[in-house]
Parts: structure tokens; sequence; C-alpha cells
């Protein structure tokens, strides 16, 4: 080659060098701009693709792009604090995730406002109520807090165990709750089968709340069948050694009988009050709280008092069927207590999942679950609103970059 370029011949191939250094600074400056333009060229074509989802080629994808707009305003704060520290302002990354399509498009058309995402920054204390509620788990979670208090350096408390276990209580009895919560040390855990109580209408300081929920029919057919169980009642009896043994054809009878005969414990009437132990059908009165409005079963008011204690009052509200979402949530909005806890879990997931696993329970069939579900409106539609709630918290951490899957 002529000019300022020596030709070099090796193993059969041509390459070109540059005599001065000038000239090897031309060719490397040459070479990175073809590289920008080539890349910014991409770019273009990738923002181009991005502006068309956004503003979309018809009214339905100019609606998506509106709520887009309006999540990109709202989204704004930061969401794992716990009671007493900061939060932080950043960019809204989840609708520039959801638009890139690393979250479900179906998403752009929710508004995520992170900040009422947050109940944990609401807390006055550094202490979790747990009102756990029966056969959603509750038990395997309790345990994974536990084995957390060592790990975390946190003091865990739970209720004893009760002859008959009354979950609503009177003012006085609820007022006492409130106060013996409030008198641990914190950082501090109480866990107890009880319905939502209300700290600061007693004059105590709002703890952190915590639940977990689960499908109400299956939840129901767990209960009925984990009363049952021939270990339960050997468990009663080591500590309450005078407590009778039930009738051995109750013992017997299977759900779908029970159902289809109409017996009074399968029978799920809309309206209807029934307290004591072996009426846990209510799952929102775990949330609902104490008052009489709480106890007719699947009513409007009882769903509505408890959406709203969900939203006001708790930070997280797990589910047993999003058991993997629920831990990460749990992690990343209180961490001060679940660090690691998806990483302890798995690491004893081997007896964690087994806690009351019921190796008595049938399979139930389906045409029988559709049937009692008829009758489970508002406490399906109750789940299926902890549920979504879930899913935006963790859509939340996604969109931060917290999670990456």
């Amino acid at each position: 080659m002529r000019g300022s370029m020596e030709q070099l011949i090796k193993n059969g191939k041509r390459f070109y060098v540059p005599r001065r250094p000038s000239e090897l600074l031309a060719l490397v400056a040459l070479s990175t701009t073809l590289f920008l333009f080539l890349h910014t060229r991409d770019l273009q074509v990738r923002l181009k693709e991005m502006e068309t989802r956004a503003t979309g080629e018809s009214a339905a994808a100019s609606s998506r792009g509106a709520a887009a707009s309006s999540m990109a305003e709202s989204v704004n704060t930061v969401v794992i604090t716990t009671a007493g520290e900061a939060t932080g302002s950043m960019p809204s990354k989840i609708v520039m995730a959801a638009l890139a399509g690393t979250i479900p498009q179906r998403v752009i058309t929710e508004e995520i406002d992170v900040s009422e995402l947050n109940n944990t920054a609401k807390a006055q204390k550094d202490v979790i109520f747990f009102n756990r509620v029966p056969k959603v788990g509750s038990q395997t979670i309790m345990e994974l807090i536990r084995r957390l208090s060592h790990r975390n350096g946190f003091n865990f408390h739970r209720d004893k165990v009760q002859r008959v276990e009354s979950i609503r209580l009177a003012p006085r009895d609820e007022s006492y709750l409130a106060q013996v919560v409030s008198n641990y040390e914190p950082p501090s855990v109480y866990v107890k089968h009880v319905c939502f109580t209300n700290f600061t209408k007693y004059g105590y300081p709002s703890p952190i709340y915590i639940n977990l929920v689960r499908d109400p029919v299956e939840r129901v057919i767990s209960w009925y069948y984990y009363i049952r169980a021939p270990w339960y009642y050997v468990e009663r009896k080591q500590v309450f050694p005078d407590l009778p043994l039930p009738d051995p054809n109750w013992l017997k009878k299977d759900f779908e009988t029970c159902v289809l005969r109409g017996d009074r414990e399968c029978r799920f009437i809309e309206g209807e009050t029934r307290e004591g132990i072996g009426d846990h059908r209510r799952q929102t009165l775990f949330f609902c709280g104490h008052d009489e409005e709480c106890t007719p079963f699947n009513t409007v008011g009882a769903l509505q008092r408890a959406k709203a204690a969900v939203e006001r009052h708790y930070a997280v509200v797990g589910v047993l069927e999003d058991f993997n979402k629920t831990l990460s949530v749990f992690e990343h909005y209180i961490p001060r207590f679940f660090r690691g806890a998806s990483e302890v879990y798995w690491e004893a997931s081997h007896s964690l999942s087994k806690i009351n696993k019921n190796l008595y329970k049938p399979t139930v069939s389906e045409e029988i679950k559709n049937l009692v579900r008829k009758n489970f409106t508002r406490e399906t539609e109750f789940y299926q609103f902890c549920r979504q709630r879930l899913h935006k918290q963790y859509v939340a951490l996604h969109g931060l970059g917290l999670i990456s899957n």
C-alpha cells in the first residue's frame, strides 16, 4: 500500500500499520466515530419502538400511554424503609421498565403510587404485630421469623396455646393486648391468632402490621381436615389432658359429604354469624376487626372494612400461593426483620415446608370446590385484593431494580 501505511504479511494475511502516532490516533478516531454512528442508529430504532408502544396506533394504546405518564408523576418514593428510617426520592424506573418490556405490558395501565404501598414507614414503634390467620402458611412464616430473630437480632414472642381460642376480643381485652405488645422492647415480633387491633385507638403507638392470606376455599378445606387430624388431638391432649375426644363419626366425615348433606359446619350462608373455634370461614374477620359488623359471613361491610385496614395499616400481607414473591416483599419492605428471609427459608425448606402439613387431607373434587366457591364471593374478592396489592409491591421493587426476576 502507498502513502503513510506500511504493509505487513503474517500467516498469509495483510495488515496495515501507521508509521506515526498521529496517524494511529486518526485511525482510532475514525473507528470510534463509525461505532458511535452504528450504536446511535440502533438506539434511535429502539427508541422509536418504545414511543410506538407508549403512544400506540389506536385509542387503546393511547390509553396505556396516559396511564404510564400518570405513573411517571406518582412513582417517586423509595419503599425499602423501616420505622424511623428516612425515605428517599428517585426516578420512575417502574414506568421505564414497563415500557422497555421487562414488566408485563398490562402493568402500564395500573397507576402505582409507591408511597401508598409503604406502610412500614408509618409505624410508630419497631415492633411487628403478626395477627396470623389460621391455615395460610402462617406457622411456616412464624418459624421463619423465629430463626431470623437470631440472625437479625430481634426479640420473638408468641401467644401461648389456649384451650378455647378467642379471636374477637372485648374492648377491655383489646386494649390490654395493645398494651402488652407495646411494652415489648424494640425490635420485637409478637404473634397471635387474633383480629386486627388498632393500637392508636387505645393510645398506644402503631406497630408494623403483617399477615398472610390464602385462597378462601382451599383454606376452609385445609381447616376442615386440620381439626380432624390425629396429631392435632394428640398435641391438644398433651396440653389439656381433660379435653374430651370428638365423636369418631365426626372425625371420619369427609368434606364432600359434609357439603352435599348440608351439615351445619359446611353451610356457608351469607350474613350468618357463628362464633367459636370451629368457625374460621371468614378470612376477612382477621383484618376487619373486633366489631359486630365484622362477624356476618361474606358481607359487603366486612369486606370493605377489611380492605381499608390492609390499605391503611398493613406493611405486607403475603399470599400462600405466591410464596416466593411474598418472601421478596417481606425482605425489602421490612428489612430490619426479614433481611435474608429467602436464604434462610431455602436453606431449611425441607423442614419448613412440612410444618403443619396434613398427610390425612384427601383430594377434594373441583366440582365441590366450585359449589362452595359460589358462597365465597366477597371472601374471594378480598383474597384477590390482597394478591393484587402484593403484586404491586413486587412490581415496585422490580421497577426500582431491587429484584431481578
